[in-house]
């Protein structure tokens, strides 16, 4: 389908501040759904007319004056620190909610996962849900019916499914709503930072399957704090601030300006109250900074100097097996590599209870110049088991040096791949002579 998938103008949200949500019954949801474009009308006419000013204290505005129009076959994803307006924004696209002024055209069906909660009504089971989600999308029965064993198994709910959604935990439930909002076919689907409540294994499922959506020609929308996820789906991003457009273009320079901005993934995340520090109860995160040499905590670094990812935690039952370890990925969303904890003093070695920082050092001259990406980990061993896992819990930026004495040595040009060692070289020369046929004689 060629042509405009989405169409914002001047799209702006007003909303006053401290005002109350309430939980509504499925026959006042239906009532709301049929009584919608009276209200529209209604709420058109109030600003023609007088209404509130922006300037008044009570009132805020979530999104203003944000313009932008989406292809079809577009995937774009959405960036900016928390209140930036992105999920704001991404319920005006799905109609949840009406603008104060300015417009979208939508052009296509859209599947829409935003909050956990947003699509599904508690009282109603898995199944009666999912067949409501495909009547509201405008799918016949016989066509939700030919997808549903694999929403199903996807979601991994076999056994619930004929219960009210109102009894699953929030792992079920986003696992049966994103299998929904991605298996019924919109034409346009709207991803909002929800993958964040499940765990890592199923993360990665919906990071694939949303890719496969990009690539069957659907318009996506993907609001994430997750960059390497942003980089490897969306070839477009828009980043958020204030509720403003700050900065719409490719995907790598969006993220690296959001970054640089000081917005993004800082280089340092501490934990201050040990019983919200994130862990098991084995094992709790206390910190994990990007350190220089001289112990100074920085986000940018020389190409040519090591990098420390130092990781602090509190071991709360001994004797244990422990493997603390990082991922680092690319702007690209590449996985560069994974390190593991391989100090001889302790590996292999069952730990006793207390503090314990463990820091690997990346060497100089090993990565080349861009932003890159550390998820961290610790697990026990004997039987393996997650104890703390964050994505992208920071973020760094290297930094090419034009001295001549890294691996760039004299080329000033642009340098590709994932890494870029300095490697050593040896040139053998031999002496030679050119006869009269320009035949090199040895």
């Amino acid at each position: 389908m060629n042509g405009t998938a989405i169409e914002a103008r001047n799209l702006s949200k007003q909303y006053r501040i401290g005002q109350l949500q309430q939980y509504k019954a499925l026959r006042d949801t239906m009532t709301d759904a049929l009584y919608f474009p009276y209200r529209a009308a209604k709420s058109l006419l109030l600003r023609n007319g007088n209404h509130r000013s922006a300037r008044c204290d009570s009132w805020i505005w979530a999104v203003k004056d944000i313009s932008f129009d989406v292809d079809h076959g577009e995937v774009v994803g959405i960036i900016g620190r928390n209140g930036a307006g992105k999920s704001t924004l991404l319920k005006l696209l799905s109609r949840i909610t009406e603008p104060t002024r300015g417009s979208a055209v939508i052009r296509g069906r859209v599947g829409s996962l935003l909050e956990v909660g947003t699509g599904f009504h508690p009282e109603l089971t898995g199944r009666e849900n999912t067949f409501l989600n495909g009547a509201i999308l405008g799918m016949s029965r016989a066509e939700v019916k030919s997808k549903f064993d694999e929403i199903v198994a996807f979601a991994e709910v076999e056994r619930f499914i004929d219960t009210p959604v109102k009894h699953y935990s929030s792992g079920m439930y986003l696992r049966l709503a994103f299998a929904v909002a991605a298996h019924l076919e919109p034409e346009i689907l709207i991803v909002d930072e929800v993958l964040a409540v499940g765990d890592a294994r199923f993360q990665k499922k919906c990071l694939n399957k949303m890719q496969d959506v990009g690539q069957q020609g659907r318009t996506v929308l993907f609001v994430s704090h997750n960059m390497p996820a942003i980089t490897r789906l969306c070839s477009r991003t828009i980043l958020l601030d204030g509720g403003t457009v700050l900065k719409d273009g490719p995907s790598a320079e969006v993220v690296s300006a959001y970054l640089n901005s000081g917005f993004g993934t800082t280089a340092s995340r501490e934990w201050q109250d040990p019983a919200t520090a994130p862990g098991g109860d084995i094992v709790r995160t206390r910190a994990v900074r990007l350190k220089t040499q001289d112990g100074t905590i920085s986000d940018a670094f020389d190409i040519r100097k090591p990098i420390g990812i130092e990781m602090e935690y509190d071991v709360l039952q001994p004797n244990f097996l422990l493997l603390p370890h990082h991922h680092i990925y690319n702007e690209e969303g590449t996985h560069v590599f994974t390190t593991h904890d391989l100090d001889p003093a302790w590996r292999e070695q069952r730990r006793p209870a207390g503090r314990w920082t463990s820091t690997a050092w990346i060497p100089g001259n090993l990565l080349p110049e861009g932003t890159f990406f550390v998820s961290s980990e610790i697990v026990t061993l004997q039987p393996t088991r997650a104890q703390f896992y964050e994505r992208d819990v920071v973020a760094f930026q290297v930094i090419d040096s034009m001295d001549g004495n890294s691996a760039r040595g004299d080329w000033t040009g642009k340098m590709g791949g994932v890494v870029r060692p300095y490697l050593d070289w040896t040139t053998e020369y031999k002496p030679q002579r050119v006869n009269s046929t320009t035949q090199i004689e040895v």
